[in-house]
């Protein structure tokens, strides 16, 4: 979740999402134990605290200024439209463990109205074996876009796939009219962040989930 720059110092805001995010009654979260990823310049980050979040998963976001020329991939990238959508779901399902996503899922996404400025892509290996995905959301011309998500297959991993889907991602989002592009991913995982380094992605910040235990 986000809040507007000039009120993350709202303290009148920041305890009434407190209030709503920790009371299951309030119909925003569930019971049981959920996480919040919260602005880390927020009052909203101690009013958690004081109501007994504990800190959870860590992210480190990156950043490419698209001003400039994005090195050209050294991999095949294709747009992914319907008829490439079950190889966009297999890499995904091969790169991420827990991964439940389906053709039937990808073709929801692809019909809401979010994706008319999305692109799905697909890099293919010198044998034509799907190896890498991404899809890439723009906001505008002039505006940053966003990766979510970028999944190398297992099976094709130690390559420079990462590295060459990101090139071809951020090459799409210039296209599209975007003046940078920004990607978040869990801290632990350093072999996404130094794909995204190796691509000319830098960090920049911090974040942290937030856990409310019950």
């Amino acid at each position: 979740m986000t809040i507007a720059p000039d009120l993350r110092s709202d303290e009148e805001l920041a305890a009434r999402l407190a209030a709503d995010l920790g009371d299951p009654a309030a119909g925003v979260l569930p019971t049981g134990s959920v996480s919040v990823e919260a602005p880390m310049d927020a009052l909203l980050q101690d009013a958690l605290f004081a109501a007994g979040w504990v800190p959870d998963e860590e992210w480190t976001p990156l950043r490419l200024d698209l001003g400039a020329s994005v090195a050209a991939p050294d991999l095949r990238v294709e747009v992914a439209g319907p008829d490439l959508a079950e190889q966009r779901v297999a890499v995904q399902r091969a790169a991420f463990e827990r991964s439940t996503f389906t053709v039937e899922a990808w073709q929801t996404m692809a019909a809401g109205p979010a994706y008319a400025d999305a692109r799905c892509l697909v890099g293919f290996d010198a044998a034509g074996a799907a190896v890498a995905a991404m899809t890439v959301w723009s906001a505008g011309v002039g505006r940053p876009g966003l990766i979510e998500p970028m999944g190398v297959h297992r099976d094709h991993r130690g390559h420079a796939y990462g590295r060459a889907i990101c090139l071809a991602g951020a090459q799409e989002l210039q296209r599209l009219g975007a003046s940078s592009v920004v990607v978040t991913t869990p801290s632990a995982n350093a072999a996404a962040i130094a794909a995204y380094r190796s691509a000319g992605f830098e960090p920049f910040g911090a974040s942290r989930d937030l856990r409310r235990r019950s």
